[in-house]
């Protein structure tokens, strides 16, 4: 079948390969690499050598943690796949590249537990407007009837879901497909192209109501097509073609092919459709908002650091021609040359002298080059075609090098990482004095901490981050602190009487005086305030200390022996003997949680949130989101560690939350004890 648009000739397309957990898009891949010949065989998951499940991280763990491309040529054409991970917590490496595909191909089964996450994929790809079609995987294995799978799907897709297949059954199992526009049978055949077969009578009747609700949807954007079917008319094979060619570009429709990855079937149609009917890089400019000119630009998809080529930004071309040695401007101003193109498949690269509109390729050693950036070869850097948004983080660990003089290389190990995952952070919390990497998920972290003890031969500690407890006062007490050493020679002498009292939830710290007579001199009173205020990093229960008031209100001097130490030193002491007396205790931070979940299952986390000493403040469902609420609740900080376990464990793995700093409350009994030991041990 020749291309149908006007008889143009497709220039090179990026697909993205997307789907919930688990549902098959490895596979697909590997079908899709066979069919066209660019492997010599498809290999199975549990093989441990898929191109897409290359790295040690995603054959350990069974499933793909990063974006991979891989390209290969169908039919004379050049098509870059990108297979995109389903877990939610590895989501966001499919977004830059999301942005500069053409098309989506959204791999589906007929299972209700993925609908959730079926709706997060389907949402993003309506907010960046990229075209999909679904592939409708394990049909082999469906128990449901294609009709109740479709409806079960359109729950989760805002855009029309158009079947343009029917699965062809013979005893009750799936041999093979009829393609509605065609109007032509398919046995399936494992691992090879199927067979062209007569529709059978039986499953005639079957087959033209299936047609004609396509038809019908069809009608909905072609008021000639409709004007054919009041009247009875069959419309021409090569109207309805271009109808759904022309509905999936403008993304008014969502069509469905159906098939068995695991066994090759489906592939060549799904295929064909992606090169006779996806959009390509002219379509995706328009979308961008690219608008024309003489210069080169490219959209930095993924960024890899590799042992051998060093840093490689994928990117798609799209529009002008790369050669090696072209300088792009980045975002900043600065530029970079190219050194080094490379088309990708998998972990491997094959150098090519170009790249040209369309193109999906490895640009060698661009170091300023980031992902999401929109680099351009004219002397002002580009408008940034895409803004990338990292979800917030919901885990997190404090982690170290096991031995001090790995200390520089983790963290330029950890630089590296966040360069090809920007939605990890890093960040130094200056209390605790630890190094804290926030991602999200257990899963998603392990992996970073996988990848710095295999890639880059780093062992290193891991621990949940320390709570940002503080401490303050229940009573007042006025006590006397004095500081006096004679050791020859001039001497130490300070001596100040202190007001200790508690403020105010939230109110901080509060220094006065009132000093008469030159009780202690204005030269001093500062030092005095230095002392109190170096004293309150670590009270008497081994925290910082807050939501206190001191008041300086006698004292005396030396003349000689008084000094700005002295004084500090008389002010710590004055502290310390009478913190302790003014009953101190425990605050740990409360926050304030956003969840949001599926809403069947909404009770499993009002239940839950009591459990981790929460306290529901109301729910209601999520705007926007239909079958979706937002749960909203109060919660200790120490609580939320590693709520996002729990929380994804009730929701087949798509519940996440908000959650931002409300307020301090006292913590006492077991909790406060432990939480003061815990830090004792620490310190």
């Amino acid at each position: 079948m020749e291309y149908r648009a006007g008889g143009r000739r497709p220039g090179p397309k990026c697909i993205a390969i997307v789907g919930p957990f688990s549902s098959g898009k490895t596979t697909l891949l590997e079908a899709i690499l066979a069919r066209t010949g660019a492997i010599p065989r498809q290999n199975p998951i549990s093989s441990g050598n898929t191109v897409s499940d290359h790295s040690p991280e995603a054959r350990a763990h069974a499933m793909s943690v990063e974006a991979v491309f891989a390209t290969t040529d169908f039919m004379g054409d050049s098509l870059t796949f990108v297979d995109c991970p389903g877990s939610v917590e590895f989501a966001f490496e499919a977004e830059p590249v999301l942005a500069a595909c053409d098309v989506a191909v959204v791999v589906a089964e007929a299972d209700e537990k993925k609908i959730p996450a079926l709706q997060l994929i389907m949402r993003k790809l309506d907010d960046l407007g990229v075209p999909r079609i679904l592939f409708l995987n394990k049909v082999d294995k469906a128990t449901a009837g294609v009709r109740d799978t479709l409806k079960l799907l359109q729950s989760a897709s805002t855009v029309p879901l158009l079947l343009r297949q029917v699965p062809l059954r013979k005893d009750g199992v799936v041999i093979g497909s009829i393609d509605l526009a065609l109007q032509r049978a398919y046995i399936y055949r494992e691992y090879a192209a199927s067979e062209i077969a007569e529709i059978p009578s039986d499953d005639k009747a079957r087959e033209l109501e299936a047609r004609f609700s396509m038809l019908e949807t069809l009608a909905d954007h072609d008021d000639q097509l409709m004007e054919q079917l009041l009247d009875e008319i069959e419309p021409p094979r090569d109207k309805i073609f271009d109808d759904l060619a022309a509905d999936l570009r403008e993304g008014s429709v969502t069509p469905v092919l159906i098939g068995s990855a695991e066994k090759g079937n489906g592939v060549l149609r799904l295929l064909k459709a992606i090169r006779h009917d996806a959009p390509d890089v002219e379509a995706t400019r328009k979308r961008l908002g690219l608008a024309g000119g003489d210069a080169t630009v490219a959209q930095v998809m993924k960024t890899i650091h590799t042992p051998h080529a060093g840093k490689l930004s994928v990117a798609r071309i799209l529009a002008g021609k790369v050669g090696d040695g072209t300088e792009f401007t980045l975002p900043g101003a600065e530029i970079a040359k190219v050194s080094g193109i490379y088309r990708m498949f998998g972990k491997e690269q094959t150098k090519v002298a170009a790249a040209e509109a369309g193109d999906t390729v490895a640009l060698g050693k661009l170091e300023g080059a980031r992902t999401g950036q929109t680099l351009t070869t004219a002397k002002a850097a580009a408008r940034q075609l895409v803004e990338l948004a990292p979800p917030l983080p919901v885990y997190a660990f404090a982690l170290r090098p096991k031995e001090r003089k790995d200390d520089v290389k983790m963290s330029a190990a950890i630089q590296r990482l966040a360069e090809e995952d920007p939605s990890l952070s890093l960040h130094h919390n200056q209390d605790s004095a630890e190094t804290v990497l926030s991602g999200h998920g257990e899963m998603h972290l392990r992996v970073v901490r996988e990848r710095l003890e295999g890639r880059n031969q780093i062992a290193v500690d891991g621990h949940p981050p320390a709570v940002a407890y503080r401490e303050t006062i229940r009573k007042p007490v006025e006590q006397r602190g004095r500081h006096k050493k004679q050791s020859g020679g001039h001497g130490q002498f300070g001596d100040v009487v202190l007001q200790i009292k508690p403020l105010p939830r939230g109110s901080g710290f509060e220094f006065t005086d009132t000093i008469t007579g030159g009780a202690v001199p204005k030269t001093y009173i500062q030092s005095v305030e230095a002392g109190i205020r170096d004293y309150m990093k670590v009270g008497p229960l081994g925290f910082p200390v807050v939501d206190v008031a001191v008041n300086l209100s006698d004292g005396s001097y030396h003349a000689v022996d008084s000094s700005d130490m002295a004084f500090q030193m008389a002010a710590k002491l004055a502290m310390k003997e009478g913190m302790a007396q003014c009953s101190p205790v425990l605050l740990e931070p409360i926050m304030k949680v956003e969840i949001f979940t599926p809403s069947d299952a909404t009770a499993k986390i009002i239940a839950l949130v009591p459990q981790r000493r929460g306290q529901i403040l109301g729910y209601d469902g999520r705007e926007g989101w239909p079958g979706w609420d937002v749960v909203e609740a109060s919660m200790p900080q120490a609580e939320i560690g590693d709520l996002i376990i729990e929380l994804r464990s009730a929701t087949a793995g798509v519940a996440t939350y908000r959650a931002s700093f409300d307020r301090m409350a006292e913590l006492t009994g077991r909790l406060a004890d432990e939480a003061t030991n815990a830090n004792g041990k620490a310190a």
